[in-house]
């Protein structure tokens, strides 16, 4: 086992890695009827603009994904360089 951060960057890098590789896939088995369209009416349009913007709708999600961990992942650097901090209490006066 590797320290709390060790092991934050590990489980981070690992859902990014992990988006990146479903949305290749997700990417790939969404374009194969776009693939067949084209290929039966090349010069049909409407098959490449629902192409190029389900690309981007999908990719969209996926960075969405990504951003989400990125910033849990600042959200918990930030909680875990809190608590290495030692507390801070105010000193009781004397009397």
């Amino acid at each position: 086992m590797g320290t709390a951060k060790e092991m934050k960057d590990l489980v981070q890098q690992a859902i990014d890695k992990g988006a990146t590789t479903v949305e290749d896939v997700h990417q790939a088995i969404a374009r194969m009827p776009i693939d067949v369209l084209e290929r039966i009416s090349p010069q049909l349009p409407l098959a490449k603009t629902v192409g190029v913007v389900q690309k981007m709708t999908i990719g969209a999600i996926y960075d969405a994904i990504r951003l989400v961990n990125k910033t849990a992942g600042d959200i918990a650097d930030q909680l875990l360089a809190a608590g290495k901090k030692p507390a801070q209490t105010p000193r009781a006066r004397s009397t």
